[in-house]
């Protein structure tokens, strides 16, 4: 016998009070299968989002801009002496 045969044969056997409360009990997993679903779907769409917005950024060709003042030069020079490339 199968999973479906022995439930359908144990729910035959319950009297109809007890039937509406299982009625409710499988209208509520069936509830949150759907719910678990979707939401799943909406992690995983958020998460490719996010993958694409950091691909393209990685992507975004960025030049330095002239340097105005003396101090923003020897910030920059500090920047290189520790080895980071801005």
């Amino acid at each position: 016998m199968t999973i479906r045969e022995t439930t359908i044969a144990k729910l035959q056997e319950l009297p109809e009070p007890l039937l509406q409360e299982v009625n409710d009990f499988i209208d509520f997993v069936v509830h949150k299968h759907e719910s678990q679903t979707a939401n799943d779907k909406i992690q995983s769409d958020v998460a490719l989002a996010w993958t694409q917005w950091f691909e393209s950024v990685d992507r975004i060709a960025a030049t330095p801009t002239k340097l105005t003042s003396k101090s923003q030069q020897l910030l920059l020079n500090k920047y290189r002496q520790q080895g980071l490339e801005l």
